[in-house]
């Protein structure tokens, strides 16, 4: 009989394994995500699309947008109240920068001196000379459940 005994001792400690697994409570995830909303002003026309990108960390800072953690483009296309939502972003600090790309060829456009041809801006509208901001300049906390940002458009 020390077969049956030794299944019926698996078939017990199998069966409170799973009646483990349902009563004990799992840890909630903890991946809390905040809604950022970057509301944007100063357009010279209604052409093309505006641009948002957001960086948690200065690498890639700003033009490289395959290192940034979110991006979004929306058509501007007679609208002049255009607020860029991020609905999924975890609480921390991150760079933000926007392009009102006229063409709406997905690149800051610049002349022969290198100077930008299109609008940007920044978060905390930060005065831009011959480069951009640091990442530091241009970065803010995000918080939950939502956080709302004004950046005003610069045309060089």
């Amino acid at each position: 009989m020390p077969g049956f005994f030794a299944r019926t001792q698996r078939i017990v400690w199998t069966g409170l394994g799973i009646a483990a697994s349902v009563i004990v409570p799992r840890p909630l995830r903890s991946a809390e995500t905040c809604a950022l909303a970057v509301q944007v002003d100063g357009f010279r026309n209604d052409k093309g699309l505006i641009g948002g990108v957001v960086f948690k960390t200065p690498a890639g800072w700003p033009e490289d947008h395959d290192r940034a953690f979110t991006r979004t483009a929306v058509p501007v296309a007679g609208n002049y109240d255009i607020v860029l939502t991020f609905p999924d972003v975890p609480p921390g600090r991150y760079g933000i920068a926007v392009l009102h790309d006229e063409n709406a060829n997905r690149r800051l456009d610049r002349n022969i001196f290198r100077v930008p041809k299109e609008g940007f801006g920044f978060a905390n509208n930060p005065h831009v000379g011959l480069t951009a901001p640091s990442w530091q300049e241009s970065s803010v906390d995000i918080t939950c459940p939502a956080t709302n940002i004004k950046i005003h458009l610069i045309y060089k």
